[in-house]
């Protein structure tokens, strides 16, 4: 077992600096809402060329975050990034040792989030545009929903290229772009400002980023509190946020490359 200092020397941003990062991760609306729509016009599966542009987005969060990692540290040297970014083994909220046990505690959060997803997700989504009804999601701009059309699942077979668009999208958005920007980045400076509620707040930046899809902000926000920065919290390690947002991306890579090779 290893004992690591709590404070790992982590500098705390500010709360100006807290917003200008979180800022800076805005491009994703206008990617979504202004760019995305001029590749989408006359477009029969619009939902492919918006997560094409959106991608761009993501790749964007991973080049901002190694930016500012290196003007920190002046390194972006592996010993460093894996300090710097909580991507360690779990470790005890009461001694600081790692433990390879902790790991286990990755199965009851996937569960949860699968059952959140299955059960709540959809109710939560409806409650959230029943109140804000300019927010509800229009019509052909999800990619989960262009995979159950007929016409779309005849193309996608054989569509290689497609398959490897989602796959990088996947990696971005949930390894190397949102996760590694909000609770690898953001979520172990912030408790200089906002102390033991800085998952709290770290969930709530990431529900209000999802400005390019503003129909599941408030989904967003709750799992971003509750299943992704808590436990990133609680055990210091940003592998849990990671782990626990893959589990959808990886569904869904399972489910293309069925559709891909003309299994289903």
């Amino acid at each position: 077992m290893e004992t690591i200092n709590e404070t790992e020397q982590i500098p705390q941003y500010t709360l100006r600096k807290i917003l200008m990062v979180w800022a800076a991760a805005l491009p994703m609306g206008i990617l979504g809402w202004v760019v995305a729509p001029i590749f989408t016009q006359n477009s029969s599966a619009p939902g492919v060329e918006r997560l094409a542009v959106l991608t761009v987005g993501l790749a964007w969060q991973f080049v901002l975050v190694l930016y500012l990692l290196y003007q920190e540290t002046g390194s972006l040297q592996w010993a460093t990034l894996k300090d710097r970014l909580w991507l360690n083994p779990p470790r005890s909220m009461s001694t600081g040792e790692t433990r390879g046990r902790l790991w286990w505690w990755l199965v009851p959060l996937i569960l949860l989030t699968t059952l959140f997803e299955m059960l709540l997700s959809g109710s939560v989504n409806k409650l959230w545009t029943s109140l804000f009804p300019f927010f509800a999601e229009p019509a052909g701009f999800s990619f989960g929903a262009a995979l159950n059309t007929p016409e779309m699942r005849s193309k996608l077979v054989g569509a290689w290229g497609l398959y490897a668009l989602f796959v990088v999208e996947a990696l971005f958005n949930t390894v190397l772009g949102e996760e590694l920007l909000f609770r690898g980045l953001l979520l172990p400076r912030m408790a200089g400002v906002f102390g033991k509620w800085d998952w709290v707040m770290n969930g709530l930046l990431f529900g209000l980023y999802h400005l390019h899809q503003p129909w599941g902000m408030l989904n967003s926000a709750i799992e971003g509190i509750f299943l992704l920065a808590l436990p990133s919290r609680y055990f210091r390690s940003s592998w849990f946020g990671i782990v626990v947002h893959s589990g959808q991306s990886i569904f869904f890579a399972i489910l293309l490359l069925g559709l891909v090779l003309g299994l289903a």
